[in-house]
């Protein structure tokens, strides 16, 4: 299952993104619940849906994101997810747990009238996707995953509690500086004492940190932390942070537990060799013994999305599944 190809299907592709389209509709959808989620929808109107998730979580939705789709065809949906990006309210924990947002793409369904789609996720992306289509798995044509997340307290262990810093102890030392020593014995729960101390600019000031030690290990080339605009730290950090310190309202290993709901699907697997964040022991566990899963072990990469080996693997397996 490890393998590189150059053409799936008989479809040839170079992996090259696709030219950047305009969304031919954006809207809010209510959620019922005080919610209210930014949905937009580019390509062709009568294409293979194909619904897209963010990481995070609270990363939203990007322009980028709709490149790796051929606007010809297929039907791309983009959403931000609870409390992210140009959904409503902003930075809110309220109603706002994995099964919510599982909810939320049954919703988004029925309002635009999407049947069976292809689940298109990242990280906490490709977390939600598992979820989703473990939850309704008749709602699901196929799966396309980056950077697999489970959800599981030896992730949240690997990136929070040490593993992660002995490659990056620099790095892990900027993280580490404004707690407490201590409190360095549970640094999401210390972090989650700072970002929902109902102070934005403190919950802000500590926000950063959260964000640029993430940030600092996304991608293998990445020379330093990286910037970002203060209030999208303050949302990411708090609605990432929230998850984290509730173990991703999942039981420890459910996603692998329940993976019998999804076999029968096709699934592919893109993961970075050398993936700081999200470790690819994951994406190896999840593949073991799914007959229709194909893992794709890509060398010299990363976790972020815009890694260019990553990002030409993935535009292959959609240019493959036309």
């Amino acid at each position: 299952m490890d393998r590189l190809a150059g053409q799936i299907g008989g479809f040839p592709s170079h992996g090259r993104l696709h030219p950047q389209v305009e969304p031919y509709d954006q809207r809010m959808v209510p959620t019922g619940d005080g919610h209210e989620l930014h949905v937009e929808q580019s390509g062709n109107p009568d294409g293979v849906p194909v619904i897209v998730l963010h990481g995070g979580p609270g990363g939203g939705c990007s322009p980028y994101m709709r490149r790796f789709f051929d606007p010809t065809h297929y039907r791309a949906i983009l959403f931000d997810q609870r409390g992210c990006g140009r959904s409503r309210p902003h930075a809110s924990v309220v109603a706002n747990t994995t099964a919510h947002l599982v909810a939320d793409i049954e919703t988004l369904r029925k309002v635009l009238g999407i049947g069976p789609a292809i689940l298109f996720g990242g990280s906490w992306g490709a977390t939600l996707a598992l979820a989703h289509a473990q939850a309704h798995p008749e709602s699901v044509t196929a799966l396309v995953l980056r950077g697999v997340f489970l959800g599981m307290r030896r992730e949240l262990d690997w990136f929070y509690a040490g593993g992660a810093a002995r490659f990056f102890p620099d790095r892990w030392a900027g993280f580490c500086a404004p707690i407490p020593d201590s409190e360095h014995d549970d640094l999401i729960a210390a972090y989650h004492r700072r970002l929902f101390c109902d102070d934005p600019t403190r919950e802000t000031r500590f926000a950063m940190p959260w964000l640029m030690w993430e940030n600092a290990l996304a991608g293998l080339d990445i020379t330093g932390p990286g910037h970002a605009p203060p209030a999208y730290a303050r949302t990411f950090a708090r609605l990432e942070n929230h998850y984290f310190f509730n173990d991703c309202f999942l039981d420890d290993g459910q996603l692998l537990r329940d993976r019998h709901r999804i076999e029968h699907l096709p699934a592919y697997v893109v993961q970075g060799r050398y993936d700081m964040i999200c470790p690819p022991q994951s994406a190896w566990d999840l593949a073991q013994g799914w007959a229709r899963c194909d893992l794709r072990l890509v060398p010299a990469s990363g976790h972020a999305l815009s890694e260019p080996r990553i990002t030409a693997e993935l535009v292959r397996i959609m240019d493959g599944m036309r």
